[in-house]
């Protein structure tokens, strides 16, 4: 059963599918270079985005660019394979493992995103490796990428964890990558091509508005592939209304607070609504590649938030509690 907060959230996004008005804001870039000796100043820096805009650039993140520009190469590679092959490695319900083709729908559309994708939750993908031939050097890219995601996010995490007074490491033990229990997930997005599409399927949405349900999302986007959107949780007061532009910058991984971390935190830090319009008539009608990592606390890890403003409960009941609302029943 949902539980009120959690289906609070997913009212928030019901009725979310309007266009709304486009706003100009500064969403902050911060520079995560020389990490353990500026480690006060990169909090600062964190903290201010988080708890203002919500959102927020990393710069200096450490990932190297041979190695994201590998993974966006061998993304594009798999779903360039034919579908009775990407068949052979399904998204079954409740892994966020595997390949689905639209079949995330969203509470404030009503309609499956524009998009395919394939997840990577470690612990879950057995048989849903594509082999060495239909796809050289995929596993070994995307694991090591995986793990680059990973470190990156538990920097920014143990930041945010000072300031909630929890003990040092509260977030990266909780997100431990070597143990069954790890259920973090990086995925591969590919939102479908437009150049051929009639006039009415500009009315549809690449993805739809929402909120993540992880602690932390780190994107990564291809230059000159935009259109994914904010609304800052601060300014949405029941009802998302403006829309600003985050653009796709090469290099630059774009976060989010999630859901959990939401709850984790007792509401210090806050989830924020996102989406992927369509292309405007005179922007690039083609495929968009993303790659998202969603940091999410192991299966076995207590959420409990500093005053305990929320009943403890573990990522397993959490996450589950919130993967059948996004997913169509096949």
């Amino acid at each position: 059963m949902t539980a009120p907060t959690e289906l609070a959230e997913l009212q928030k996004e019901r009725g979310l599918g309007d266009y709304g008005e486009e706003v100009e804001r500064d969403i902050p870039q911060i520079d995560m270079s020389d990490y353990f000796n500026r480690k006060e100043e990169i909090t600062d820096a964190l903290w201010d985005a988080a708890t203002g805009i919500g959102f927020f650039q990393l710069t200096g993140h450490g990932i190297p660019q041979t190695l994201i520009d590998d993974a966006f190469a061998l993304s594009a590679g798999f779903f360039d394979l034919l579908t009775e092959t990407k068949e052979q490695y399904p998204l079954k319900p409740g892994t966020n493992a595997g390949w689905e083709y639209m079949a995330q729908v969203r509470p404030s559309t009503g309609t499956a995103d524009r998009k395919e994708s394939y997840q990577i939750t470690l612990p879950r993908m057995r048989g849903l490796w594509p082999t060495g031939e239909e796809i050289f050097g995929f596993k070994e890219t995307m694991l090591a990428f995986e793990r680059h995601n990973w470190a990156v996010a538990m920097k920014v995490l143990e930041c945010f964890a000072s300031r909630l007074e929890f003990k040092p490491g509260t977030f990266t033990e909780g997100h431990d990558p070597d143990t069954p229990e790890y259920q973090s997930t990086l995925r591969l997005i590919h939102y479908l091509g437009m150049e051929d599409a009639k006039p009415e399927d500009f009315k549809f949405w690449r993805a739809g508005a929402h909120t993540d349900f992880d602690c932390l999302t780190l994107l990564h986007q291809k230059e000159g592939q935009g259109g994914l959107q904010l609304c800052p949780g601060k300014d949405e007061k029941g009802r998302a209304t403006q829309w600003t532009d985050v653009p796709p910058l090469g290099g630059v991984i774009t976060c989010n607070i999630g859901d959990m971390l939401m709850r984790w935190s007792d509401d210090k830090l806050l989830s924020n609504l996102h989406r992927v319009r369509m292309p405007k008539p005179e922007e690039y009608l083609g495929p968009r590649y993303s790659i998202a990592y969603f940091a999410q606390a192991n299966m076995d890890t207590l959420l409990a938030g500093p005053e305990g403003k929320y009943e403890p409960m573990t990522g397993h009941d959490y996450i589950q509690m919130r993967l059948g609302a996004n997913f169509a029943k096949k």
